[in-house]
């Protein structure tokens, strides 16, 4: 299983970026308890050459791991479309309507970033990451870990992650998470 690690104070911050607005909030009409597990990686390390993949980003190597940063970081910038960030999620679709939504009521958001300093590629198609959001240059959320996942020749930020993170700021309920979030 997956698992955010957080502080106390990394989860008081997060309530902070929360409340400035940059977390994804779940707008789901439905209710229950949906289960935010995952598989851990297991597979070997990937191998450190830098061959595109056929369809996009390199799959492996030090191309992979510029790509997790770029894509992760623009993810996280309020300040990116909310198309673009669709794209940037694991199965992104799943939550469109989140991200839509947050997107257009997203003011207090212009001074959020987020940095990956870590990258282990886990196989061929997911990487461990740890990563910090900052507000206005200050970290907010530092050293939580995630999961990249490989998808249509795409690095994206794995939906278990960013359900993690609706999760966390959902006071640990699974309740009230949107449908895309059930199972992952």
């Amino acid at each position: 299983m997956q698992r955010l690690h957080f502080s106390e104070s990394s989860r008081v911050a997060f309530s902070v970026l929360a409340a400035a607005g940059i977390a994804l909030t779940a707008c789901s009409s439905s209710g229950g308890s949906g289960n935010t597990t995952s598989a851990t990686p297991t597979a070997p390390p990937a191998s450190q050459s830098s061959t595109p993949a056929a369809s996009g980003e390199p799959a492996t190597g030090s191309g992979a791991v510029a790509a997790i940063k770029k894509n992760w970081a623009t993810f996280f910038n309020a300040k990116t479309p909310a198309s673009q960030r669709i794209s940037l999620l694991q199965d992104g679709d799943k939550l469109a309507g989140t991200i839509k939504t947050q997107s257009k009521n997203n003011p207090l958001a212009a001074g959020v970033s987020a940095k990956v300093s870590h990258v282990t590629l886990t196989g061929t198609n997911q990487a461990s990451v740890t990563y910090s959001i900052f507000i206005s240059g200050q970290p907010a959320l530092p050293n939580a870990s995630g999961i990249a996942v490989y998808q249509n020749g795409v690095w994206k930020v794995g939906l278990v992650s960013f359900c993690s993170l609706l999760k966390l700021e959902n006071a640990g309920q699974s309740s009230g998470l949107p449908a895309g979030c059930k199972g992952s």
